[in-house]
């Protein structure tokens, strides 16, 4: 684990740094880089209003995306990072957030064929995880589900990749992948995990299928990951990536599903606007249905407008 954490901190750190350690003799830049930016905010509110609102409320957005890409001789490094956070505060329920994510994929590949970049050989990194704890508001009290540690997935695969234009295809028919799950594993909303009624809690991390003394869940299994990014309209560009795993090790036939959509309309130079939508299907996510222990079918969107900046 502490070998995969230092790994994901020198890809970062010299992903998004490595420009500024070009020699002065060579002004060609090695490594290309840009970065989006956007915030979006609004606020209502009433007094004596007969139709019924709230007496307050605030929301905001923030999103961005880091891009570093190198390319040498056969070779070509990518690698994309997206942070998003947004929340909703009103006087009634008080802060809560509505969009949470930390994203960061790399992958290193070699072509393999002689005239095009169609077909080449390389190693895929990705790591998924939040930066803050969520909570389920239908328990009484609120009961937290998540956090910045419960969980993050962390995949290492070698494997290959086809690509054309705008999209590509990485596939590794050997794919090692952890949850880890090291920040307060069992989070229990009473008092050592018993409830009024006497029965006892479930540990937070067997909703995830992990031992929470052991707090790491392996699993071994091929992975399927497709992107696209292309203006689809005028001053609209459409982005998407999606994420196929099957564990060799539990239930190879169902299918782990991560599906990340991102519309940009450019109005001007200052303004745009975003369409986020998220498709996510993890069998050993048990945290839906009537008692809270089932896995479903997760879906999330978000629709905002407001500032943007581009950079190089």
């Amino acid at each position: 684990r502490k070998l995969i954490f230092t790994l994901f901190t020198i890809i970062l750190t010299y992903s998004l740094f490595a420009q500024t350690n070009t020699p002065t003799a060579n002004k060609k830049r090695l490594w290309k880089t840009e970065g989006l930016f956007s915030f979006n905010v609004g606020q209502g509110g009433s007094r004596n209003w007969a139709a019924g609102s709230q007496k307050f409320t605030l929301q905001a957005a923030a999103y961005l995306n880091l891009q570093a890409t190198r390319k040498w001789r056969k070779n070509i490094w990518e690698n994309n990072l997206d942070l998003a956070y947004a929340f909703i505060n009103t006087n009634e329920t008080g802060f809560r957030k509505s969009d949470d994510k930390i994203d960061f994929v790399s992958m290193f590949r070699h072509r393999i064929t002689k005239k095009d970049d169609m077909v080449g050989l390389g190693a895929w990194f990705n790591m998924r995880t939040q930066f803050h704890d969520g909570h389920d508001y239908d328990e009484n009290p609120p009961k937290r589900i998540s956090g910045i540690m419960p969980p993050r997935y962390l995949t290492l695969c070698p494997g290959f990749d086809i690509r054309k234009k705008n999209a590509s295809l990485f596939v590794s028919p050997i794919a090692p992948r952890m949850v880890v799950f090291t920040n307060r594993p069992y989070s229990f909303a009473y008092q050592g995990g018993v409830k009024p009624d006497g029965s006892q809690e479930i540990p937070l991390s067997w909703h995830y299928n992990v031992d929470p003394v052991r707090k790491v869940r392996f699993e071994l299994g091929a992975l399927v990951s497709v992107k696209y990014k292309g203006e689809i309209a005028k001053n609209v560009t459409y982005s998407t990536r999606a994420d196929f795993f099957s564990n060799y090790l539990d239930d190879p036939q169902n299918i782990d599903i991560f599906w990340n959509n991102v519309f940009h309309l450019k109005v001007n130079n200052w303004l745009i606007v975003n369409y986020n939508f998220d498709l996510i299907y993890d069998d050993d996510v048990k945290l839906f249905g009537e008692h809270n222990n089932k896995a479903a079918t997760q879906l999330h969107s978000q629709l905002g407008v407001g500032f943007a900046a581009r950079f190089k």
